[in-house]
């Protein structure tokens, strides 16, 4: 088997991890991406010298072609392809080869059951800051994955953050955290300048203070061993204004409120997991 992988559809994620493996070291000339526009190809092959890039994502030659030979496949269509494009590809994987789906949504019983029996397949969750290099992106292997391809799939996938490893029944559990979790802490930052143009303050310099308040304290919690109630606490002054703000919080219940935000989108993500099944 080869170094070669294969990205089966290259948009934010897909090119998020690429850009990772490349930045780590990875030889371009091993890797090679299918994507629906030949604009879109010359940009990833201008973008990320050494790549091949082949448009017409939507051709099975094209798949089958980038498929052939690889170590590891990544799918990276909308989830409503996903199927399709595992069975377009399955002649042409070898028996050893890791195809890996960043699909939301789509779970290990219907890959398998599109692809060659036997086929190792892995479950993976990334969210939007894969594109930075400081995603979070879950693994959940399935019946077929043995442990050195487990490990070698986390190796590709740590290309864009932080790998967790997890069974498949919490996949939506950890989507309604870490794959919408971006989400929430926008909409923290979004409300954040609202109030500060409510309290006086110019809305861009309101947006400023906001938006660089969000994302600094997202840089604390990313130092090793941070604890995000510990930095609350050093922050929060007994009967300064940060605790009045924090009880004025809890008082309207914004904790309970994030919880059931969050089991909402949990449970979306089973439904559509239904429907596409």
């Amino acid at each position: 088997m080869s170094n070669r992988i294969a990205f089966l559809g290259c948009g934010s994620m897909n090119e998020a991890i690429m850009t990772g493996l490349i930045a780590g070291g990875a030889d371009p000339a091993d890797i090679i991406a299918t994507v629906r526009r030949a604009e879109r190809a010359d940009e990833l092959a201008k973008r990320h010298h050494g790549i091949t890039a082949i448009a017409g994502e939507e051709e099975p030659e094209n798949n089958k072609q980038a498929a052939t030979g690889a170590d590891v496949v990544i799918l990276g269509v909308k989830p409503v392809g996903i199927a399709d494009l595992a069975r377009e590809i399955g002649d042409s994987l070898a028996p050893g080869t890791i195809v890996i789906s960043v699909a939301a949504a789509v779970s290990l019983e219907q890959l398998e059951a599109a692809l060659p029996a036997g086929q190792p397949v892995i479950r993976s969750m990334p969210n939007t800051p894969a594109q930075l290099g400081r995603g979070v992106v879950s693994v959940s292997p399935g019946t077929h994955c043995t442990p050195a391809q487990l490990q070698r799939a986390k190796n590709v996938l740590a290309a864009a953050g932080t790998v967790v490893e997890i069974p498949e029944h919490q996949v939506d559990a950890l989507s309604a955290i870490s794959g919408s979790g971006p989400a929430y802490a926008f909409y923290l930052a979004e409300a954040m300048a609202d109030a500060g143009v409510e309290l006086g303050l110019d809305p861009e310099l309101s947006l400023l203070i906001a938006r660089e308040t969000v994302a600094g304290a997202g840089f604390m919690l990313a130092e090793p061993g941070a604890d995000p109630v510990a930095l609350r606490r050093a922050v929060t002054s007994p009967n300064g204004t940060t605790e009045r703000a924090i009880a004025s919080f809890d008082a309207s219940g914004l904790p309970a409120i994030i919880a059931e935000g969050a089991r909402a989108a949990s449970a979306r993500s089973a439904e559509i997991t239904q429907q596409l099944g």
